[in-house]
């Protein structure tokens, strides 16, 4: 089989050359960080499980009319995706304080935000993803006023969407992180969803006792990293209670194998 060629590697996935003009495969990887990278660390089976978590939101989201690079899961760590023009801005939707935002302002962590909030971070890690303004945006050309007015209408449709699908679950939404990207037609851009949604960018809290089910855990050295983002996939009915550590000891033996 041909070597693949390497697009681009971040610190949770990799992007390798589609089979396609103008898509990609994403793969999803095991490495964890936190803190700016600054903390580093393994979760095993991390990249199954936010494959198919991620298959399933953007398939869901598709479904409701939100556009993107999601085309189909290819196997259980790489997704097909269309290739796109990445916007350098994160989008935070937060419904509750949490992480920066109550360290930041003084507010205890678990506080309903009298409003939902939408934040944006200028994304360059050797910055420190800085937080940014609308006016940093315009002033710069990070986008049009366009596209930001596209891209708050999908924050908000997503975080709708999101929150009412897990709080059937018994999920509270927190906050998570976006990404856009740019789709070309012609001299005519488009802005669609892109990069994952998964516990590595959700903060989610069982609705009961208030556990973190999410990345957090590793941040704050809580342990039962593996085992939170695995509940997540069961509560979804992505895993079944027998075949979480089935699946992951196949894929751990899989890549030790160099398959």
């Amino acid at each position: 089989m041909a070597r693949r060629r390497q697009i681009y590697e971040g610190k949770a996935k990799i992007l390798y050359e589609g089979p396609e003009p103008g898509t990609l495969i994403q793969y999803f990887k095991d490495d964890a960080t936190a803190f700016n990278a600054q903390k580093r660390g393994t979760i095993s089976g991390k990249g199954v499980i936010n494959n198919r978590i991620s298959e399933h939101i953007f398939t869901a989201l598709g479904t409701i009319g939100v556009p993107t690079h999601f085309i189909r899961r290819l196997n259980m760590r790489e997704q097909l995706i269309r290739q796109v023009e990445i916007i350098p801005i994160e989008v935070v939707v937060r419904n509750v304080a949490a992480g920066s935002l109550s360290k930041r302002l003084g507010i205890e962590e678990g506080t309903q935000l009298p409003r939902t909030i939408i934040e944006y971070y200028y994304k360059d890690d050797a910055l420190g993803d800085p937080m940014i303004a609308d006016e940093h945006i315009a002033c710069f050309g990070w986008a049009t006023q366009e596209e930001m007015n596209d891209i708050a209408d999908m924050a908000i449709r997503v975080n709708d969407f999101l929150s009412g699908m897990f709080a059937a679950i018994g999920i509270r939404v927190i906050d998570f992180k976006l990404e856009f990207g740019r789709v070309w037609d012609g001299d005519y851009a488009r802005v669609i969803l892109a990069d994952e949604i998964s516990p590595d960018g959700c903060r989610l809290w069982d609705m009961k006792t208030n556990q973190k089910l999410d990345k957090d855990r590793f941040r704050q050295d809580l342990g039962g990293v593996e085992e939170a983002y695995q509940e997540v996939a069961r509560r979804l009915g992505l895993l079944q209670p027998d075949e979480d550590s089935a699946v992951l000891d196949f894929d751990t033996h899989r890549k030790k194998r160099g398959k």
